[in-house]
């Protein structure tokens, strides 16, 4: 098995691969009120049924709606939604408008499960936002790079340093790219938002694929 661990010198052409899928893929990017960066993931090899990924969509837009009218520019909230669990990222000027945020997108249609993670503080720098763009094109690469991993079914947002995956992965999948992803350089903490499922459910789902979406040697 090739081993994830590459030198960085090696790894140019690999971040502006994953760079590149970044941009390509901005209409799954988690939507963004005020402007924050994030990743989402490809959807050659996404394990959500196409109709969860138009609800998915549909969920991000209604909620960036709701919130941009109520918060206009005092706040940058991110939303991510993934199988109708939604992540919140980002940040709010105080407790109240945190609770308001919680609220505001709990009552958006198909919404069965919110993650907050929203900051209580000013939103960071452009340079900020770009070292944490810069974050999550690394763990990208990396995940493209480990050839037991399937990149395609995970989705990477990076905050502050703190990157976010998620995706329906197992166990074992979600253990290993937890792993690869605290060695990148810059990641400061990793959080889970994953959906666990079973080997049996994952073989149902890509029963013909082997990680990346590479046919099964024979």
């Amino acid at each position: 098995m090739k081993s994830s661990k590459q030198p960085w010198g090696r790894w140019p052409a690999r971040l502006l691969v994953a760079v590149a899928a970044v941009t390509a893929l901005s209409a799954c990017a988690p939507l963004v009120v005020g402007g924050a960066v994030g990743t989402g993931v490809m959807v050659a090899n996404d394990r959500r049924t196409s109709g969860t990924i138009v609800e998915d969509q549909g969920i991000e837009l209604r909620a960036a709606a709701r919130l941009r009218e109520a918060f206009g520019d005092r706040a940058r909230v991110v939303v991510t939604s993934h199988n109708r669990k939604v992540l919140l990222t980002g940040e709010v000027p105080s407790q109240t408008d945190k609770a308001l945020a919680v609220r505001i997108v709990a009552a958006v249609e198909n919404v069965n499960l919110i993650v907050d993670e929203l900051a209580i503080q000013s939103s960071p720098s452009l340079t900020a936002r770009s070292a944490d763009a810069l974050v999550s094109a690394r763990v990208r690469a990396a995940l493209i790079d480990a050839r037991d991993v399937f990149s395609s079914a995970i989705n990477i947002g990076t905050e502050r340093g703190n990157v976010y995956l998620m995706g329906r992965v197992t166990q074992r999948e979600a253990d290993r790219v937890a792993d690869i992803t605290r060695s990148i350089q810059g990641v400061q903490r990793v959080i889970r938002v994953f959906e666990i499922i079973s080997e049996e459910e994952l073989a149902r789902i890509q029963p013909r694929h082997t990680p990346q979406g590479r046919p099964p040697v024979q």
